[in-house]
C-alpha cells in the first residue's frame, strides 16, 4: 500500500508545490525528449558524432569512421541508436547514406558544444 509523501515542516507553501507540479506536468514531453538526447549524448563517441554533425551539417559513416578512427560497423551501431531515438535523420545519395542532426535537437545540445568550443580557450 503506497504511503503519502508528507513534509515535517510546519508551513508548506501548497500554492508553490501545486504550481511546480503543474510546471513539471506541462513540460513532461520536453523533459522526456531532453532526457533521451542527453542519455545518448552521455556516451563520448556519440557526443563526438553529434558535435561533428552539428559542425559539418551531414556526414556518412565512412567519414565518421575516418575522423574517429573507428570501424564503419562500430560507427553504424552508434548512428543506428541515434536514428532509432529520432535524433538524426538520413539522406541517401546512390549507395551512400548521409546522416544529419535533426534541427529540433540542435537547440538542446548546441550549448554543450558551445562549452566545448570555449573550454579550449580557458586551457591555454
Amino acid at each position: 500500500m503506497p504511503t503519502e509523501n508528507t513534509c515535517i515542516r510546519i508551513f508548506a507553501d501548497q500554492a508553490q508545490i501545486t504550481a511546480c507540479k503543474n510546471k513539471i506536468a506541462e513540460h513532461e514531453a520536453s523533459f522526456n525528449a531532453l532526457s533521451n538526447v542527453l542519455a545518448l549524448a552521455g556516451n563520448s563517441v556519440r557526443l563526438k558524432m553529434l558535435y561533428l554533425l552539428s559542425e559539418e551539417t551531414e556526414l556518412c559513416p565512412c567519414d565518421l569512421s575516418d575522423i574517429l578512427g573507428m570501424t564503419v560497423p562500430a560507427v553504424s551501431q552508434h548512428l543506428r541508436k541515434m536514428r532509432d531515438a529520432d535524433i538524426v535523420q538520413t539522406r541517401k545519395d546512390g549507395q551512400t547514406i548521409f546522416y544529419a542532426l535533426k534541427e529540433d535537437h540542435l537547440s538542446i545540445i548546441q550549448p554543450l558544444f558551445h562549452h566545448i568550443d570555449h573550454s579550449k580557450d580557458a586551457l591555454i
